[in-house]
């Protein structure tokens, strides 16, 4: 199956199940796994700090950070559209306790100006702010420059608060802004990078910040549940997914390009222009008069594309989002893009209110 639902249904390369196979393990408890050492030590160069810590996910990594930086009670600034806010399943209310005050964020960005009217400092009414989280790449597919960052990082210094960065997908952001993720991650005190999604490692993430942070932190991941023992089998891909995976992400950017230029040409349907890494976001053409596609009509979509080899997933507000991937290449990029034609020029303008893909005629 051509799977590009997310960039996290990666499974492992050929080069990474043979490292997994071989890697030398021990109790990363105790501080004992050679191979997990060696990821983390290799993940705080790449991201430049001082140290890093192998967490289970994403999830599991951002939540760690706000447990760690946070005092239950505080309050964090965040954008209203971030993944701690919008696929974390609440957990910001569970684990570390926190109050999330959310403002605006598009293109993925906090406007320092939005952001200064709610910092707040504790009194009889008001909880203290404690923290500002960013993310890049915003997991709606945008890329933050380094001076937004920057503008965040002079306000955060003002105030003396941590900045966290959720760089699920850091890399692709570098490789968009033609730098090193250390050169993202540096504006940030804390940074949560993904190693599976497009590096295709199978399981886990690192948060990586100073050395008394990541030390705070490896006592409250135990508390979480995330003291693993054997670890270094799943750091063995991590470590390939770090030295051989990254620098292929440029090649996902452009095949999505590739696939966006193709759906463009697809009667009835509008590509979205707001992603500048491997998410194509498209929907019905605006001249449409059933624009958003009837919930049947968008079942029946993803069930024609199933029943071509090709998962995907239902629209969101009426949006789809394709994701293209390490195993998505350019035979699979046409693939979908001919399927794409058919399916879709059922359920277009000309054919009004999906009216074929409603009498089964798909």
């Amino acid at each position: 199956m051509i799977d590009i639902r997310s960039d996290t249904v990666t499974i492992p390369t050929v080069a990474m199940r043979r490292a997994m196979a071989e890697a030398e393990v021990g109790d990363d408890v105790y501080g004992d796994d050679p191979t997990v050492n060696r990821l983390e030590a290799l993940g705080a160069q790449m991201l430049g700090k001082e140290a890093a810590l192998f967490v289970p996910s994403g999830t599991f990594g951002n939540q760690l950070a706000l447990f760690t930086w946070c005092p239950r009670g505080t309050e964090v600034i965040l954008g209203e559209d971030c993944h701690i806010i919008a696929h974390e399943a609440g957990a910001s209310a569970v684990i570390p306790g926190i109050q999330a005050r959310c403002i605006p964020d598009p293109g993925g960005v906090l406007d320092p100006k939005d952001i200064a009217k709610r910092l707040r400092k504790q009194d009889l009414h008001a909880p203290a702010t404690s923290l500002i989280c960013l993310e890049n790449a915003h997991s709606l597919g945008k890329v933050a420059t380094l001076e937004s960052m920057d503008a965040a990082r002079d306000l955060a210094d003002e105030w003396e608060l941590p900045i966290h960065l959720d760089g699920a997908r850091i890399f692709n952001a570098a490789a968009v802004l033609g730098c090193s993720a250390g050169e993202i991650a540096a504006r940030a005190d804390s940074v949560m990078v993904c190693l599976s999604k497009g590096l295709c490692a199978p399981i886990g993430s690192l948060l990586a910040g100073p050395r008394d942070f990541i030390d705070a932190a490896r006592l409250k991941r135990k508390i979480m549940g995330g003291g693993m023992r054997q670890a270094g089998i799943l750091a063995a891909a991590a470590i390939v997914a770090l030295n051989e995976q990254v620098p292929l992400l440029a090649e996902d950017h452009s095949r999505a390009k590739r696939l966006a230029q193709g759906l463009s040409q697809i009667d009835g349907i509008r590509v979205g222009e707001d992603s500048d890494i491997n998410m194509v976001f498209f929907s019905r053409s605006a001249n449409d008069d059933a624009a958003s596609c009837h919930p049947l009509a968008a079942e029946k979509i993803v069930g024609h594309f199933r029943g071509q080899g090709i998962l995907i997933n239902p629209p969101e507000n009426g949006v789809f989002r394709f994701v293209t991937h390490y195993w998505i290449g350019d035979k699979e990029i046409e693939a979908i893009i001919a399927v794409s034609s058919k399916a879709f020029s059922k359920c277009s303008s000309k054919g009004g209110s999906c009216r074929e893909l409603l009498s089964g005629k798909a």
